[in-house]
């Protein structure tokens, strides 16, 4: 099976692959159009990519059953075009959790103490004692945390290591497990963000989650309060951010931006790195030594599966549920042309099969075909079903 690894991979995920005998091919500096044709040319089964972009040209330009994104978000590739094609897309959450929540902790103690600025005026032969010795403390503030999937975790253990109040609200959250988390619960982000000193970001990118972070939560900060963003900049109203700086003394901490290159390297023009108050880091949450290996380890792993299973671990786009309204259920005898048969007699009622197992007994006697179908059969359907192959024991059909 062959890999085109498009993005930089850590060096015991590549000695990983090989070990397991795939044909890898591995040019972490492509992208574009120098991409498509690396996944038309190379015919690669499975593509492996950590921040760049998948796009439909690229997922139609070869034979690709499989993307891997090396990290938590997929909001890179075009999960609908990949779905299209039946392209599995598959990701790697939580590996990069305890880096994100370190990187979030970092920018909020740089911002009360001002580190960033305490560094560039010494550097530039400045002592500023009088000035920097105002700070706030982290001790008994209260954090409000957004998202918690298992990065908003790690920032609760971390909170109350620093002897911080949490908030948190996500829409899964109740009152319930809430106290089992030993936080507050609040019904919307607006309500956190009224009440907390610092506001922490930590959900992924939907439909339903971009610009949910809009003008009216910043209209309910507090003056002066801190915001932290590690997850996303789609999902903050970046004009109300740059609004609540400038007007309310809102000191933000940020990892994402709207504007990032898309190479590793390049020229950033965003302005709100500008801004008094804003502290900035390259996005490079995930990006730690500890990460980066976890990230490796579980991109083998997902590799490995579906080359020894056909199945994908984490994949992101398989539905829920399917438009089936009934399943057919048969018992046969495990010859050879018992299912042919069946397939036969569904076509022949123009049925679309949504999904399907077939279990083997022990012995390999016997065996019962579960068939989700998008509408029930005839009568006369089932009968041909029943009675046109001698292996098949019992026929039925339920409604799902």
């Amino acid at each position: 099976m062959k890999v085109l690894i498009a993005d930089s991979l850590e060096a015991s995920g590549i000695a990983g692959l090989e070990k397991l005998g795939f044909e890898l091919v591995y040019d972490p500096e492509l992208k574009d159009d120098k991409l498509v044709e690396a996944i038309r040319d190379s015919q690669a089964e499975v593509l492996v990519v950590r921040s760049t972009k998948v796009n439909e040209a690229m997922l139609s330009a070869g034979r690709l059953s499989l993307v891997v994104r090396a990290g938590a978000g997929y909001n890179t590739i075009d999960v609908k075009a990949a779905s299209s094609r039946g392209i599995f897309v598959s990701n790697c959450p939580g590996k990069n959790s305890i880096a994100v929540a370190e990187l979030a902790f970092a920018l909020l103690l740089a911002l009360d103490r001002r580190i960033a600025d305490n560094v560039a005026d010494l550097r530039g032969g400045k002592w500023n004692k009088k000035e920097y010795s105002k700070a706030r403390g982290v001790y008994g503030q209260k954090i409000g945390i957004i998202g918690l999937g298992q990065i908003g975790h790690e920032m609760i253990r971390r909170a109350r290591a620093f002897g911080m109040d949490v908030i948190g609200w996500s829409r899964s959250l109740t009152p319930e497990t809430a106290a089992e988390m030993g936080i507050a619960f609040r019904q919307t982000i607006i309500e956190v963000a009224h009440e907390c000193d610092i506001l922490s970001v930590h959900l992924a990118l939907t439909p339903d989650t971009r610009g949910i972070v809009s003008a009216a939560v910043f209209d309910a900060m507090k003056p002066g309060a801190f915001f932290l963003n590690t997850s996303r900049a789609e999902l903050v109203d970046q004009a109300a951010l740059s609004n609540a700086v400038n007007q309310k003394g809102i000191r933000a901490g940020l990892d994402v931006f709207a504007g990032e290159p898309s190479t590793a390297t390049g020229d950033f023009t965003d302005e709100i790195v500008k801004l008094p108050g804003v502290y900035g880091t390259h996005h490079i949450g995930a990006s730690t030594e500890q990460a980066q290996e976890a990230i490796a380890a579980e991109t083998v792993r997902i590799l490995r599966t579906f080359k020894e299973t056909g199945k994908v671990p984490n994949v992101v786009n398989l539905m829920e549920r399917t438009p089936a309204t009934h399943l057919l259920v048969v018992r046969h005898r495990d010859h050879p042309g018992v299912l042919a048969h069946v397939f036969n007699e569904i076509r022949g009622a123009n049925i679309n099969v949504q999904e399907m197992e077939n279990i083997v007994f022990e012995g390999a006697e016997a065996a019962i075909a579960r068939i989700a179908l998008d509408f029930a059969p005839t009568e006369e359907t089932l009968q041909r079903i029943q009675t046109g192959n001698a292996d098949i024991i019992e026929v039925n059909l339920l409604a799902l």
